[in-house]
């Protein structure tokens, strides 16, 4: 899943290489460039806002760390400003604790050290809740997402059965590090050909690889994959059903003062219905959660 990981990457066959994310620091409007947030009216909650660490209270600034490449949860618009789902829900919860929010973006590995380090309050980049990643940070859990595969119309890929065909990841995620590798080496071990790796920067690049028929497949998580689908106009489908369904996270420091006010200001946009508003304006509500969790990775 962006199921992402920071680990080295594993090298299957020959990467592309493209360029990468540029940082831009500069304070983003509170209003994402869909509106949701402003649409739905969001407001302020005294309560929560009064929880919120003075330092936070003082700037009036949440400084969030995200790598904007990944459609439809977080990606750039035509002006070049954050978009997606998950930007949205961002800025809805900045509402609620009445707090600015400022997108720093940047390349997804370097989200996880800012964070740590006090630069960014929090991320939302579309993190797995991991066991390794919380021994770094805590992780706000917001929604639940699997591994979906597809491939191009009318053509039949099982992925289990994915022996010598060419796949398309985003380079740094759980389908790239892990999960097709380990399908790779299921087939090298039964001595079939093993599966070759196309990596790319941004996952609009791996979707359009496998539109314009230099791939068999691509492997991304489940939004991001039915989302690929519906915007290509008929030339992709799924792969098999989705799996491998982990939960979603926004890291924050370990131990953070704020990382109970994220929480309590989660739980009120889903229980005010705000959440769901927003998932299902971008068709992603299968995936939505109806508690603001903690580590989960951990609880098992």
């Amino acid at each position: 899943m962006r199921t992402r990981y920071l680990l080295p990457v594993l090298t299957i066959a020959t990467a592309l290489s493209l360029s990468g994310c540029v940082n831009n620091s500069e304070p983003a409007a509170t209003g994402s460039a869909s509106g949701t947030a402003d649409a739905i009216n969001v407001q302020k909650n005294d309560s929560i806002a009064a929880s919120l660490p003075e330092k936070m209270k003082s700037s009036g600034v949440l400084n969030v760390g995200m790598a904007n490449n990944y459609p439809p949860n977080e990606f750039k618009d035509d002006n070049g400003e954050p978009a997606g789902w998950s930007v949205d829900l961002t800025n809805a919860l900045g509402k609620v604790m009445g707090l600015k929010v400022n997108f720093d973006i940047g390349t997804f590995d370097n989200i996880l050290p800012a964070v740590k380090a006090g630069k960014d309050d929090m991320g939302m980049s579309s993190f797995s809740d991991t066991l390794e990643r919380e021994k770094q940070v805590d992780f706000v859990n917001y929604y639940s997402a699997g591994i979906q595969w597809a491939s191009p119309k009318g053509k039949n890929v099982d992925p289990n059965n994915a022996c010598g065909l060419k796949v398309a990841v985003q380079a740094t995620t759980y389908e790239d590090t892990h999960e097709v590798p380990a399908k790779s080496k299921a087939c090298t071990d039964a001595g079939k050909p093993a599966i070759t790796i196309f990596k790319y920067d941004a996952q609009d690049q791996a979707t359009n690889a496998l539109v314009v028929g230099q791939v068999d497949a691509m492997s991304a998580d489940s939004p991001v994959t039915l989302y690929a689908i519906s915007k290509t106009k008929d030339k992709l489908q799924t792969a098999g059903d989705a799996f491998e369904v982990a939960p979603y996270g926004m890291p924050v420091a370990k131990g953070s003062e704020f990382t109970p006010v994220l929480q309590k200001a989660l739980q009120a946009l889903i229980d005010d219905g705000t959440y769901n508003k927003i998932l299902s304006k971008w068709g992603v509500e299968s995936g939505g959660v109806k508690t603001a969790t903690l580590n989960v990775a951990a609880k098992g």
